[in-house]
């Protein structure tokens, strides 16, 4: 499996909930290994001002405001990344963002499938990796990632692109 990645470590200096369960121990909830690339178009096709950190919306940006629940949906079919919470520099201000790392013979991989909300020349400038066992999720936001994962699997499961 490729990384699809746009970062590199040398950047670095609801109502309706589904009842799912984001952690380690119950991980097996999908053991379908899955394309990068896949995953990430049924993301973007999910995506909107709903699953959009306070409701955002731009037009021309679709990815802005989808970090938390984008990372928390791909550790969801990937379970060996970890969630990461950053810093970007955008160039005129300071964002915080979350993305998926994983750690290989070759150091830290970073996995960013939201990474386009920033514009071109936006840098990292700090990270850490968040405990698992703890994100400390609000409802508002557990039903913005729960939202978000059932409408990716409803895509992948449209498109039949989930093989065991």
């Amino acid at each position: 499996m490729s990384i699809d990645s746009q970062m590199t470590e040398s950047m670095v200096p609801s109502s309706n909930h589904l009842a799912l369960d984001f952690t380690v121990e119950t991980r097996h909830a999908c053991d379908e290994r899955i394309e990068i690339s896949i995953l990430r178009a049924a993301l973007e096709a999910s995506w909107d001002y709903r699953t959009a950190y306070q409701s955002v919306q731009c037009a021309g940006n679709p990815a802005l405001g989808q970090c938390y629940p984008t990372s928390r949906v791909v550790q969801w079919f990937l379970p060996e990344f970890e969630i990461a919470r950053g810093q970007v520099w955008t160039g005129e201000t300071t964002e915080a963002h979350f993305w998926n790392v994983r750690r290989s013979e070759a150091g830290l991989e970073h996995l960013d499938l939201s990474w386009s909300q920033f514009p071109p020349g936006s840098a990292v400038k700090s990270f850490e990796l968040l405990d698992r066992q703890n994100f400390g999720d609000g409802p508002t936001t557990t039903a913005r990632v729960e939202l978000l994962l059932q409408r990716v699997l409803l895509k992948l499961a449209a498109t039949s692109a989930l093989s065991r």
